[in-house]
């Protein structure tokens, strides 16, 4: 039977539960999210100091997240997001640094009011041979007597005994071997059902080295809504423009009309995204058809935390993926998306035959794709910047298609894939297949 929750008052004071708070807080879990621990104090501050038993979305995006008091919670995520990922740092805790807290802390899904307990303390059992009665001792005088028995009747029933015994042991251990092997047969050949692309070599080389190199991998999504009203404006936002929403009060500060103002501020409202980009990151999900390893993030609601931590593949161009401003500094080709100009691809360091400039036309597009280290150099980077929809499915396809990287791998000589940035060509002609081709190329061999 389930231990019902003790409430915030059934335990001692307020204090107690706030200074477990602020442990959780100056852990390693959460100390260096100071975004998870202003969540984390907002929640214990409406439960603890004012009380409250339910505490709305809506609200948390407001007073946290400098949401506007009408923004709408069906369009905007950032609050499930954060608090479902404040608290998988939270059970961390518990199971790691709080591992021996009498008291902890739980947000129960569906819910943003954090619930108190105290740890169920296990019974302790007494051992069978502990309270099992101790025969008394026989005198010393007296000498205990055997019943006699028949010698030649006791030998040949514990023989036959013995060698039944041996048959039945012999017959399990067959059995057991059998049934070993069948199951290993039915493993395997469901695991290659599940991830069919660790049978293609140069596929599985790529992906079980970024899959398997961290606990997870993040997938971060464009946020379309943010390009779309860069276009609107003409005008170029910052990546701590984005993530500090600075941008929202410069848009409204503009000399605009009362109408196109509201329409700025519904549009920011909006998480918009690439029914293209969401395709690429459907097929990396199935690499990992458990879900244990890759996640799922949209650019509005991913942390800078998360970037140390965790893996990261990011879609999308720098204009809807402001996150692309971190990694794009060691890029050899970046996409460039102008706001009155045409898309343009720069080769900051041209070799002999190579462009200083790529120009996307009606036919012809291109995708930039990087493979690189990131910062702290304990995870891995994957950057996918397509000009048009059609250069990103392209970029699938080439980071997917063990024809094509293996191709890829012998223009890098090499046995295994070194960090690399690839511009790639992608013609697309109406009534024809997308055609991708290695424009050109730079392989970092000597960092690891």
């Amino acid at each position: 039977m389930t231990e019902p929750l003790l409430q915030i008052r059934d335990l001692p004071d307020t204090g107690t539960c706030w200074a477990l708070l602020e442990r959780i807080a100056s852990s390693s879990h959460v100390k260096r999210a100071a975004r998870l621990q202003e969540l984390l104090f907002y929640l214990g501050k409406c439960s603890l100091k004012d009380g409250l038993d339910t505490v709305h979305e809506q609200r948390i995006g407001v007073e946290v997240f400098g949401r506007s008091g009408d923004y709408d919670t069906s369009d905007d995520n950032i609050v499930r997001t954060n608090v479902s990922e404040l608290r998988k740092r939270v059970e961390a805790y518990f199971e790691g640094e709080g591992a021996n807290e009498t008291l902890i802390v739980e947000i129960p899904r569906g819910s943003y009011v954090p619930v108190f307990r105290y740890r169920p303390v296990k019974p302790q059992i007494a051992s069978e041979a502990s309270t099992a009665k101790v025969p008394e001792p026989a005198p010393a005088n007296v000498v205990p007597i055997s019943e006699p028995a028949d010698a030649a009747s006791v030998r040949p029933s514990t023989f036959l005994r013995s060698r039944w015994v041996t048959i039945l042991a012999g017959v399990i251990i067959v059995t057991l071997a059998a049934t070993c092997v069948v199951f290993r047969y039915q493993y395997r050949s469901l695991y290659r059902s599940m991830y069919p692309w660790q049978s293609q070599p140069a596929v599985a080389e790529l992906w079980s080295d970024i899959l398997d190199a961290r606990p997870d991998t993040d997938i971060v999504l464009a946020d379309a809504s943010f390009g779309l009203l860069q276009d609107i404006n003409k005008k170029s936002f910052q990546f701590n423009d984005y993530l500090n929403r600075s941008y929202i009060s410069q848009l409204q500060t503009q000399n605009a009309s009362p109408d196109l103002r509201a329409v700025l501020r519904r549009i920011e409202t909006w998480n918009l995204g690439d029914q293209d980009d969401f395709k690429l990151a459907r097929r990396i999900l199935a690499l990992d058809p458990l879900g244990t390893k890759v996640h799922l993030y949209n650019a509005r609601g991913y942390l800078p935390d998360l970037t140390k931590r965790d893996n990261v593949i990011l879609i999308g161009g720098r204009i809807s993926n402001p996150w692309d401003d971190l990694f794009e500094s060691h890029m050899n080709f970046v996409a460039e998306f102008s706001t009155d100009g045409p898309i343009t691809v720069l080769n900051r360091a041209p070799m002999k035959g190579e462009q200083a400039v790529y120009t996307q036309t009606d036919s012809t597009q291109y995708c930039v794709v990087s493979y690189q280290p990131n910062p702290d150099h304990n995870g891995v980077v994957l950057l996918i910047e397509g000009t048009s929809a059609e250069a990103t499915e392209a970029a699938g396809d080439f980071l997917l298609s063990d024809d094509q990287l293996s191709a890829f791998r012998k223009l890098l000589r090499g046995d295994k894939f070194p960090y690399f940035d690839v511009l790639l060509k992608v013609s697309s002609v109406p009534g024809t297949p997308l055609s991708a081709t290695v424009e050109a190329y730079r392989a970092y061999p000597n960092v690891h």
